[in-house]
């Protein structure tokens, strides 16, 4: 209740202003998308047996102004939670958040951007919300900067948001699309504590015969490692493409600073796990409708047993969205039963009912796996997801029905329906 409270007039604010804006700015537009999602399943809880649970969710994403060209525009995105049964399943029967809600300034001289408000960094070491202030553009034509700064939207405030920051920046260069490296800071306090200081080091490198290399590393300076390593090759050759990568995690570095340091991976810095991860994806293009996928993953742990995985998918791709498939693995591993199973799943989605039936498209999803030694007595799961819908309004308002359905070792039997109406509207 208290992220609801603390951003209910912002939000308010936010909506208000971005709603009317188009009608006094030339050249503005207008766009807005919401998704009301009314959820229905039974949970056991401390109080009450098989209580039933009855969610409702609301996202709501407003974005107003010079959309399209240069200029200035106001963005915003936010959810609140209601739980209508009320029977104590949620610590809060009410909970929300702004998720970012910033004012934009584009330019196109030297490529300027600017955000002031909450936002979203994703830049070299950054994926973090900020309230603060962005800004990049281009240092002439081999170079380009981008700085911000201000508070963590991620980090709790019940104990006052005083003492917290967070900043950093990315300094890249390129040359044309040949290729582009960047290297990149951040930092976080916490209470004037420092919390996480990262550095990082990207690139992206565009071989001959269309060979592409892609790759970052992350150092943590307050552990004194590295926290990960991540590469990647695209190699097409015809109509297949090969995706062969190699990734490195010390759970040290990884998990135990920054905003992670307070969620439920927390314990895993402690262990003192490596995890190496390597194999290949490949993706056969045989026509227009066909698609032949496999994968080979190998997991490589410094503290416990090793596993692999082999997968193959088989995709026909129909007009619009409409696409049936399957897909079979096997996952083999000996530390823990949960992880040696061989896994068979059949999922389809038509898109090319409407005219033919009330109903505009359906989509479903079963998914069966197998383990090698039982898990409390069982030795396989089920899961199973049926879905209709109906759109109206010229496709503006979608209605979608949907259900699932599971049996595993740890649930006897699991039902859940779905309600979900979105609605999306666009005013140029």
């Amino acid at each position: 209740m208290r992220r609801v409270t603390r951003y209910r007039g912002i939000f308010l604010a936010l909506i208000l202003f971005s709603c009317v804006l188009p009608t006094y700015v030339s050249g503005a537009e207008l766009q807005i998308k919401s998704d009301t999602i009314l959820r229905l399943f039974q949970r056991d809880t401390a109080t009450t047996d098989d209580a039933t649970v009855l969610p409702g969710y609301e996202y709501l994403q407003v974005d107003a102004g010079h959309l399209s060209d240069y200029g200035v525009s106001f963005h915003l995105y936010g959810w609140g939670r209601n739980d209508f049964a009320d029977n104590d399943y949620y610590e809060n029967q009410t909970a929300g958040e702004l998720l970012y809600g910033y004012m934009e300034y584009r330019q196109e001289a030297n490529r300027f951007n600017a955000k002031l408000g909450r936002f979203q960094v994703f830049s070299g070491v950054a994926n973090d919300a900020v309230d603060g202030l962005y800004l990049s553009g281009d240092l002439g034509d081999y170079f380009d900067l981008s700085l911000y700064g201000g508070q963590p939207g991620a980090l709790d405030s019940e104990q006052g948001r005083s003492g917290d920051s967070i900043y950093g920046g990315r300094l890249a260069h390129h040359l044309g699309t040949h290729y582009e490296v960047g290297v990149s800071y951040k930092s976080i306090d916490n209470d004037h504590d420092k919390t996480a200081e990262m550095i990082g080091v990207d690139m992206s490198l565009f071989l001959p015969a269309n060979i592409g290399l892609y790759g970052y590393s992350a150092y943590n300076n307050e552990t004194d490692d590295w926290a990960e390593h991540s590469y990647e090759l695209r190699i097409p050759v015809g109509s297949v493409l090969f995706k062969p990568y190699y990734q490195h995690f010390t759970y040290e570095g990884y998990f135990g600073t920054g905003a992670n340091a307070v969620n439920p991976f927390r314990a895993l810095s402690q262990t003192g796990e490596k995890l190496s991860t390597y194999g290949v994806d490949a993706l056969w293009q045989i026509n227009t409708n066909w698609t032949l996928g496999g994968k080979v993953k190998i997991f490589d742990h410094d503290k416990i047993d090793n596993a692999e995985t082999y997968s193959a998918q088989l995709t026909w791709q129909g007009d619009g969205l409409t696409q049936y498939g399957g897909e079979i693995g096997h996952t083999s591993a000996s530390d823990t039963a949960d992880n040696d199973y061989t896994l068979v799943r059949l999922f389809g989605y038509c898109d090319a009912m409407a005219g033919q039936f009330w109903l505009d498209f359906v989509s479903a999803d079963m998914l069966m796996t197998f383990y090698k030694n039982d898990i409390y007595s069982e030795d396989s799961s089920f899961f199973a997801s049926l879905g209709t819908g109906k759109r109206f309004l010229n496709d503006a308002l979608s209605v979608t029905l949907s259900g699932d359905y599971s049996q595993d070792p740890y649930f006897d039997d699991d039902l859940r329906g779905m309600l979900t109406m979105s609605y999306a509207y666009d005013k140029q």
